[in-house]
């Protein structure tokens, strides 16, 4: 298995934004030092109460400045507010920021509220970033000038500055749970996952199909598919769950996973889970303020390094997940807190699951 230390970047009482990034750099530090294989953190934008990183490159950078070892990226471009090129020529230039240890995550947005400040195409976003993944490949992919002509985007004839270092690109990551998308993904040779908030019973079907078609397709390296949950470790199962409770409680109703409304932040998750037809999902939803529930149904990863790497063994057979994202720094918590989580985890938990294959 594979881990990477995710982040919301969330924001945090009583700290600035260079506050909350200073403390972000000083975990990325840890988590190279401790066997942790990857970087990502989301681009969020217009929401001050929750995430503070509506830049993924500089993310990138400052990340490859304290970093060695770690393999970094965002996760990920929000694609529909970009042109393309611009994403293009910033993942060359990251790619050799980072010595080669770029991943290039893209996403299609599922905010409505990001798009309209940048006058973006919401309804089209899942064409528009389809077709900018093909950009991606074409130019980096093309020896000398390249063209390509889209229903989006057309251009003729340029030549990038810069080439990233990996060949022929840095590996893709797009995130989704809809089955034809994932078999698109399959077909490219792009990385996905999901998050704890679909349930796994549900999940892994789709996921199963993805590897197969992989697979079938031929690619040379193996897919990855990641999950996101928040994971909190600490000496013993008590321990933890008492330290980790204030924080769910407080990431999930001040944080993450609400809307301000008339100045008052009210939870919408569960609606939003609703509004699709996921009944299951919305459930989840409804308790995620609820550390008890979370770790009985084994959606949270909270406990002595023994109980959460057995839990994580379980969950990764179950959905078929050989990559964790984990989200570490979550409500308040303290830096001492954090590096006590992200040590144990390193020290006692990756090296009892590295070997470990899902599938």
């Amino acid at each position: 298995m594979k881990f990477a230390h995710f982040s919301h970047v969330w924001n945090k009482p009583g700290m600035t934004a260079a506050q909350r990034y200073e403390q972000l750099w000083n975990e990325l530090a840890l988590c190279d030092e401790h066997g942790f294989d990857y970087a990502f953190a989301v681009e969020h934008h217009f929401r001050p109460y929750e995430a503070l990183m509506p830049t993924p490159a500089v993310y990138c950078a400052a990340a490859a400045a304290h970093t060695k070892r770690l393999r970094i990226g965002p996760m990920g471009y929000i694609v529909p507010l970009y042109d393309p090129l611009r994403i293009v020529e910033e993942a060359a230039v990251l790619d050799n920021v980072l010595g080669g240890r770029l991943d290039l995550g893209l996403v299609s947005g599922i905010a409505p509220d990001y798009f309209q400040p940048y006058k973006a195409d919401f309804e089209n976003r899942r064409a528009i970033t389809n077709e900018a993944l093909a950009i991606v490949k074409t130019a980096f992919a093309t020896e000398g000038p390249f063209s390509f002509k889209g229903q989006f985007h057309q251009y003729e004839n340029l030549r990038l500055s810069v080439k990233p270092i990996q060949k022929p690109h840095p590996p893709i990551w797009i995130e989704s749970r809809d089955p034809k998308t994932l078999e698109f993904l399959a077909q490219e040779g792009i990385h996905t996952g999901y998050v704890f908030f679909m349930p796994r019973d549900e999940a892994a079907p789709r996921y199963r199909d993805y590897v197969d078609l992989w697979r079938k397709a031929g690619h040379p390296d193996r897919p990855k598919v990641s999950y996101w949950a928040l994971v909190y470790v600490d000496e013993t199962d008590e321990l933890a769950v008492e330290h980790a409770k204030p924080h769910f409680e407080h990431a999930f109703t001040k944080v993450f996973g609400v809307r301000e409304v008339d100045g008052v932040l009210r939870p919408q998750l569960a609606e939003n889970a609703e509004r699709r037809g996921e009944h299951a999902s919305a459930e989840i939803a409804r308790h995620v303020t609820d550390v008890e529930y979370l770790i009985d149904r084994n959606l949270a990863f909270v406990g002595s390094p023994e109980t959460v790497s057995r839990s994580i063994q379980q969950a990764a057979r179950e959905g078929m997940i050989n990559t964790l994202l984990c989200e570490m720094n979550f409500g308040a918590m303290t830096d001492e807190e954090i590096r006590r989580s992200i040590t144990l985890f390193g020290t006692r938990v990756i090296p009892t699951l590295r070997s470990f294959e899902p599938f």
